[in-house]
């Protein structure tokens, strides 16, 4: 018996330099937009300020929210969170993340956790740890730009939190976690080194793969693992070897965003 669920963003929007029309596709989803960022400095004195001026152009108020650049522990949830409550977040706001899958992630986490009080830490509502409950209201609309090919965490329902006293590494999971956009920009990566750029494209690579053998594999991922694998495995060396190659990293992005699908 065939039967299955498939959950992908309500919108996707793929394209080099597209990043341009974050202002537009805001306008959707609230009047304020709190940014999580996950770039290095060199990279986010660019991109932010461009990002800004289209938020701007669409009568849209950015606030810088937080910035990471190391997987999201339960401490950074809650005292984003703490932030967001305090700036009276709510409906008619969303949450930008432009970043790689750690800024993605505290993005979603954050979005869940400013519209559910219930517990003031995020530890309560991840699996096998807390108090095992459960999202009861709609998180915020998140819109997810990233800027690494790789995790995927653009087109994921879950958020990958970690702690280390005592060490462990869970999941907030939920449906709703799904960003509402993803806008996926292959130009972002131009500058990502070679060495982040083989680790997250084998990251990539590996999730389709997975996907593709797993014994719970079904027919949509399984047609998107296939396609990403034509796309990622040839593209994959020459993004490494050329950063600059528009062809590589379109595709390695393309590969990324199907293998978070799948």
């Amino acid at each position: 018996m065939l039967q299955y669920n498939f959950i992908a963003p309500r919108q996707i929007v793929f394209g080099w330099g597209r990043r341009t029309e974050a202002g537009a596709l805001g306008r959707n989803l609230g009047n304020r937009a709190f940014l999580f960022s996950g770039l290095p400095d060199r990279l986010a004195e660019t991109v932010i300020p461009q990002i800004a001026d289209a938020l701007h152009a669409e009568r849209i108020d950015m606030i810088e929210a937080g910035a990471i650049d190391h997987e999201p522990e339960a401490a950074d949830v809650d005292e984003a969170t703490a932030s967001l409550v305090e700036a009276g977040a709510g409906p008619g706001d969303f949450l930008l993340a432009v970043g790689g899958g750690a800024a993605i992630d505290l993005a979603k986490a954050t979005s869940a956790m400013a519209a559910n009080t219930e517990s003031p830490t995020v530890v309560d509502y991840l699996e096998g740890v807390g108090r095992g409950l459960k999202l009861q209201n709609d998180p915020l609309p998140v819109m997810a730009i990233p800027t690494t090919a790789g995790t995927g965490a653009e087109a994921t329902y879950n958020a990958v939190i970690s702690h280390y006293d005592p060490p462990w590494k869970k999941s907030l999971r939920d449906a709703r976690l799904m960003p509402q956009i993803a806008l996926v920009d292959p130009e972002l990566c131009v500058t990502v080194p070679p060495a982040v750029t083989a680790a997250s494209g084998m990251d990539a690579i590996t999730q389709l793969i997975e996907s593709y053998v797993s014994r719970k594999a079904q027919p949509i991922p399984q047609a998107l693992c296939m396609q990403g694998l034509r796309l990622g495995v040839p593209a994959i060396a020459e993004a490494v070897a050329d950063g600059s190659s528009r062809s590589a990293r379109e595709r390695m992005s393309h590969a990324a965003l199907l293998s978070c699908m799948a």
